[in-house]
């Protein structure tokens, strides 16, 4: 980051270029949070963004993509504006622990995904499509090519590759216990095609074979269920604190309640024995390929 000094001036051109290199591809919300931060100092102290920007030695440009939290700060930009709204401490405090956006990973998913990479143990119930940890490349491709409305050529390669770097935890993490529990008619929808469908099944037979991977698919059949209010996801940090996630459209949310939490495992525990066992669910898994 180069910072410009107060009497220096950019032509719009060299303005409008500036800004763009700067942006942060995929803002994230820590950013976001620091930057109204800033602004709400700034704003407090009666600074234009012109003025800010001759305190702290940064052009206009660069005070307005941190506000907006479309630019990381850098050290020096930290300290100018600490000195210059009050000296608080505020700013150097939150900024230890500013992150960068994770490109292909839904906003509301992203705090859920640094958890998973710490977890001890992780648990899935999925009704709608096949979990994302246990996805082919070709049904990640034919999961994202129908998303509505569709996405460029730069956006779905960002979202294929978060997607298949995501699942690596389960080559990489072969101490941690993994659980599935999937609803049968998931794998008899075939989304991309019969090929897609064979690439996904011999994908999920070899990822759920490692003994510390159990899976089981909830059969159609079946007349109790213990898990009707939506998918879920439950790990344990390395703290032994367990916590919970749940999904719908466009958004997600992270359960922390000790109460709420322990209902969710008691439902997924109920699930578990109303699912077939791994060896019966693996044997479906076989039989739906062989249709194929």
């Amino acid at each position: 980051m180069t910072g410009v000094g107060a009497g220096d001036e950019l032509t719009a051109t060299e303005a409008a270029t500036a800004c763009e290199a700067e942006r942060e591809p995929d803002p994230s919300d820590s950013l976001r949070t620091f930057g109204a931060v800033v602004q709400a100092l700034r704003e407090h102290a009666g600074l234009s963004r012109v003025q800010f920007g001759e305190l702290v030695r940064f052009s206009k440009h660069t005070v307005e993509s941190v506000e907006l939290g479309r630019r990381m700060p850098d050290a020096s930009f930290v300290e100018r504006a600490e000195e210059a709204l009050g000296n608080t401490g505020a700013l150097r405090r939150s900024a230890r622990f500013l992150t960068r956006g994770e490109a292909g990973l839904a906003a509301w998913f992203r705090q859920w995904a640094r958890l998973e990479r710490r977890a001890v143990s992780l648990c899935t119930y999925e009704c709608r499509l096949v979990p994302g940890l246990l996805q082919s490349e070709g049904y990640v491709c034919a999961v994202f090519g129908n998303s509505v409305p569709p996405l460029s050529d730069e956006q779905l390669e960002a979202q294929v590759a978060a997607r298949l770097e995501r699942q690596r935890m389960l080559d990489e993490r072969p101490n941690v216990p993994f659980s599935f529990i999937v609803e049968e008619h998931v794998f008899r929808r075939r989304l991309g095609g019969a090929e897609v469908t064979r690439g996904l099944l011999d994908h999920v037979l070899r990822l759920t074979k490692p003994r510390n991977v159990a899976f089981q698919i909830m059969p159609v059949d079946a007349e109790s269920h213990g898990c009707l209010d939506g998918p879920l996801q439950l790990l344990e940090t390395p703290e032994h604190r367990r916590l919970a996630y749940s999904e719908g459209q466009q958004n997600g949310r992270l359960i922390s309640g000790p109460n709420d939490v322990s209902l969710l495992y008691h439902r997924y525990d109920t699930l578990r024995s109303q699912a077939l066992n791994p060896k019966d669910s693996r044997g479906l898994l076989e039989r739906l390929r062989g249709e194929l």
